[in-house]
């Protein structure tokens, strides 16, 4: 039995500048790169065509391609962590598991219970910080407690970050410490009860004319004034150092949103109830939520009425994306215009969108309905005309995804604006009195 260390992917689906995967190729056997199509998760997915285990799938063809060059393999299983563990010490004999920092609840239990099991038999697992720059305590106020207000800790990570934390792992020259076997096939999509979307994904390269313009055209729905590299990010196909390092130089705005990714992560980390279904302010738990389900389908799909929440909501539907500036508005008129819980809108999000991250998607709707840190007030309440108005004047975004939204045949409005808001402010101020 040849005695190895264990290389787990999960959200970090590249060789190159991968922390917990450059500790591995330094340790001292050689390294078996593995990745788990864990059931505990599928098995939770509606959608057969979900397209983020497309991607993940893709990404790992992309991996064996690169490992079956270097003479090693990455081993693909289907099942519960626990199972593939228990599979995986019947052939080998294991010294170290290494992967990378997860810092959702449920990867956070799953670690915990493959440690324990890895020391029954004598293995120990490593982890490693890999997808966020700067996590956890490394961006603490000065009496040592978490920021929970994004500005200011935005500037207290730019004093922090140096040019240390950018630096990327230098793993090519460890390749060889690569367990050589051959190739071993990866399962089909099918053999995992999946099928394929005939539809590209979106590029991994940096459009840095893009980065340029960003603070300008980052709002604007109808042109390509954003990366849409969340997928990347989401499942590690690019280095969060790779992209600060590129992007830093050209767009001080687009960095901030950096920012925002490894802060929605720090809270997630430190205030664990919020990815569990908890207001981050639980004051906010005591809102009368309406009860609505011919509203929220309308909503699900794009026919309120409102044409740039419609377009929001197709553009979703359609492509597993939906604008960034548009998130915002289809997320205040699900809380505020028909008064429904924010945890409905995370929930449909969580299922549709291709760059799906809980820390991002939960700080975002907690964002939104006024419940999270460092919230929109209760009281700003997005008006989806003047919206419009601002940032799709032409229309073209809207026209892309609502053709018929001057049409007779287009829906009128399942609420009006002046008094959905005035219901809103009435409900939250009830709820809200001892805040």
């Amino acid at each position: 039995m040849p005695t190895v260390n264990l290389f787990w992917f999960r959200r970090d689906l590249r060789l190159h500048d991968n922390a917990g995967l450059y500790h591995a190729l330094k340790s001292e056997h050689p390294v078996v790169p593995i990745f788990v199509f864990d059931t505990n998760i599928l098995n939770q997915l509606s959608d057969t065509a979900d397209r983020r285990v497309e991607f993940i799938h893709a990404a790992l063809e992309e991996i064996q391609q690169q490992l079956t060059a270097l003479g090693s393999t990455l081993e693909v299983y289907y099942g519960t962590p626990l199972e593939v563990y228990k599979k995986l010490l019947a052939k080998y004999q294991i010294q170290k598991v290494f992967t990378n920092h997860d810092y959702e609840p449920y990867a956070l239990e799953r670690e915990k219970l493959i440690a324990s099991f890895l020391k029954e038999h004598g293995a120990t697992l490593h982890t490693y910080k890999d997808q966020a720059l700067l996590e956890k305590d490394e961006v603490l106020k000065d009496d040592g407690k978490p920021y929970t207000v994004f500005t200011p800790y935005s500037r207290k990570w730019k004093a922090v970050l140096t040019a240390f934390h950018l630096k990327p792992y230098p793993n090519k020259k460890y390749f060889s410490n690569f367990y050589k076997q051959s190739p071993v096939d990866i399962p089909s999509l099918k053999a995992i009860g999946f099928t394929a979307v005939d539809r590209p994904f979106p590029t991994k390269e940096l459009d840095e004319a893009m980065v340029v313009k960003y603070k300008e055209q980052r709002d604007i729905p109808g042109i390509t004034g954003t990366s849409r590299l969340g997928v990347h990010l989401r499942f590690g196909t690019i280095s969060i150092r790779q992209l600060a390092a590129q992007s830093r130089p050209l767009s001080a705005t687009y960095l901030n949103e950096l920012i925002w990714r490894d802060f929605y992560h720090m809270i997630l980390w430190h205030f664990p109830h919020v990815g569990q279904g908890k207001s981050f302010k639980p004051q906010y738990d005591f809102i009368a939520w309406r009860k609505d389900e011919a509203a929220f389908e309308k909503w699900c799909k794009g026919e309120t009425g409102y044409p740039i929440v419609d377009a929001g909501m197709r553009e979703l539907n359609a492509t597993g994306y939906m604008h960034n500036r548009v998130r915002m508005i289809v997320a205040s008129f699900l809380t505020k215009h028909l008064l429904l819980d924010w945890r409905l809108g995370e929930a449909y999000f969580a299922e549709k969108l291709l760059d799906f991250d809980l820390a991002a998607n939960n700080g975002g709707w907690q964002w939104a309905s006024g419940s999270g840190c460092d919230a929109a007030p209760y009281f700003r309440i997005f008006n989806p005309y003047l919206q419009t108005q601002k940032f799709d004047p032409e229309f073209k975004y809207i026209q892309k995804w609502v053709p018929e939204f001057q049409e007779f045949s287009y829906p009128k409005p399942i609420v009006d604006h002046e008094k959905a808001r005035a219901r809103c402010l009435e409900v939250y101020a009830s709820a809200l009195k001892g805040e």
